[in-house]
């Protein structure tokens, strides 16, 4: 079906009977399928939106029409009633508004976008982030509404006021919005404790994508395509500990708009295929929201405490000895970070020869470490290889499509990462020797192991894996020396830690 006859079955430029006939036969349709509807879930909606070839802002439209008892009209207007209050604190932060962390950048922006486009030259993104960015200093002058928090309220209030400079109709506008909402209470729910991931960023991100593809003419699937692309970066984010330090929280909502847009032309002008349901994304990503933040949360209040804004009038109720303990905390954390990053610098590869050898698979971690690994056994084995067992941590387990292809490869034929050719024939090679494999899961982090039994003297690598094709060796046989000195005849670079 083209584009032009979706926009016409969709009920679009209908009069208003026919508009209230159209949603009304929807919802009729709707819960003939026994669609729980006041509980849809995003992966339902965009269901149902493909089964009946409308758009998925009309699902979330006839959901609330039945489950509110309204009219198409009503819920297009209590929509604009629910973005009223942001939209206005958005005007004081374009306007006059002064923000602690931001200071007048709203302003300021809104004088360059007068003369230029300011960020990446298409006026309506630029617009978008501006306003996206107008209205956090509107929520420090004045408050905003939240949805999950007021993160992605910064973002979808600078979405609806970007969508409301367009040609699109208000209505049209309305049944974005629509669609933003729908997508923003159900992060509400899903949000149980800091992280920008179920809010700013990654709220405002899967808001973008969609609003953005379905106003661009994508279909329901590509809307759910944009929204996975658009939360996959986004996942584990905090950001509650930064976001009294200045500046930091500009490039979380500034950066949701440019994810969204990102993410929506991936969906709109690539054949990327995405095969995870948009419910299953959302699920993690509550789920990892959920026990990250904490962890990360307490690491970024390590570092980032000695930049926090901070206001004299509170600070004169907390005890003498608690600010003084503070003070000395945060003078130690420059230090400390200096530290941290010069042990990185004096084991960094010079930038004459920065890079390591190539790796097929598409991943330094998931197939560099542990193909160099399988490299490093092979050297250690003599006579003829009758069995090889290889043990991978849950992440490398999972992945073992694309690791157990380079471990053979290394192990078997004592090739590198880079040797594409070995690593697609591996497989057929192995089968051939009748070389037995037995691959098992560790569910301690990071370990690696593989075992070589063979004809005249076995081998074995106990590793633990670590980015950019290091290994960290913990054991070997025949022995521990042996393998350091074969690691370093391959250019295998050995991490200390």
């Amino acid at each position: 079906m083209s584009q032009k006859r979706r926009k016409g079955k969709a009920g679009m430029g209908k009069t208003a009977p026919q508009k209230e006939k159209f949603f009304k036969d929807l919802t009729a349709k709707m819960k003939k399928t026994g669609a729980p509807l006041g509980k849809l879930t995003l992966g339902e909606v965009i269901d149902l939106a493909e089964k009946f070839r409308v758009k998925a802002s009309h699902i979330v439209i006839s959901e609330a029409m039945e489950v509110h008892r309204l009219t198409h009209d009503e819920v297009i207007q209590a929509v604009f009633e629910a973005f009223k209050f942001n939209l206005l604190s958005l005007e004081v932060g374009l306007s006059k508004g002064e923000s602690f962390l931001l200071g007048g950048i709203g302003r300021r922006l809104s004088g360059l976008k007068k003369k230029r486009t300011v960020f990446i030259g298409d006026r309506f993104i630029d617009n978008a982030v501006i306003y996206t960015l107008a209205a956090e200093v509107g929520n420090h002058q004045m408050g905003l509404q939240p949805c999950a928090g007021t993160g992605d309220s910064c973002v979808t209030a600078g979405l609806m006021k970007a969508l409301l400079e367009t040609r699109l109709s208000r209505e049209r506008v309305g049944q974005i919005g629509a669609l933003i909402v729908k997508i923003g209470v159900l992060f509400k729910e899903g949000k149980k404790t800091t992280g920008c991931n179920m809010e700013g960023f990654g709220a405002g991100a899967a808001s973008a994508a969609a609003a953005l593809t379905e106003m661009r003419g994508g279909s329901p699937r590509d809307v759910a395509r944009a929204m996975v692309l658009a939360l996959s970066p986004t996942i584990a984010v905090p950001c509650t500990p930064r976001v009294i330090v200045s500046g930091l929280c500009a490039t979380h909502i500034g950066g949701a708009v440019l994810i969204g847009n990102l993410a929506s032309n991936l969906a709109l002008k690539t054949a990327l295929r995405v095969d995870v349901d948009i419910d299953v994304m959302m699920a993690m990503a509550a789920s990892v929201h959920a026990n990250a933040a904490p962890v990360i949360t307490e690491i970024n209040l390590e570092y980032m405490r000695p930049y926090f804004k901070k206001e004299a009038e509170v600070e004169k109720y907390v005890a003498p000895g608690v600010r003084e303990e503070e003070a000395a905390k945060s003078a130690r954390v420059l230090a400390k970070a200096r530290e941290e990053m010069r042990r990185l610098a004096e084991t960094a590869n010079p930038l004459t020869s920065p890079f390591g050898d190539a790796v097929v698979g598409g991943s330094s971690i998931a197939v560099g470490s542990p193909t160099n690994m399988g490299r490093i056994a092979h050297e250690l084995y003599e006579g003829e290889i009758r069995k090889i067992s290889i043990g991978l941590t849950t992440d490398l387990f999972a992945r073992r499509a694309i690791n157990v292809p380079g471990i053979l490869m290394g192990a078997v034929l004592g090739a590198s990462t880079k040797d594409i050719k070995a690593y697609h024939r591996v497989l057929k090679e192995v089968a051939e020797k009748g070389i037995e494999v037995q691959i098992y899961h560790i569910p301690e982090p990071e370990v690696q192991k593989i075992t070589i039994e063979a004809t005249e003297t076995n081998a074995a690598v106990n590793s633990l894996n670590r980015g950019g094709g290091r290994v960290k060796l913990v054991d070997a046989q025949p022995s521990l020396a042996t393998a350091v000195e074969v690691a370093g005849r391959l250019g295998i670079k050995l991490a200390p830690t």
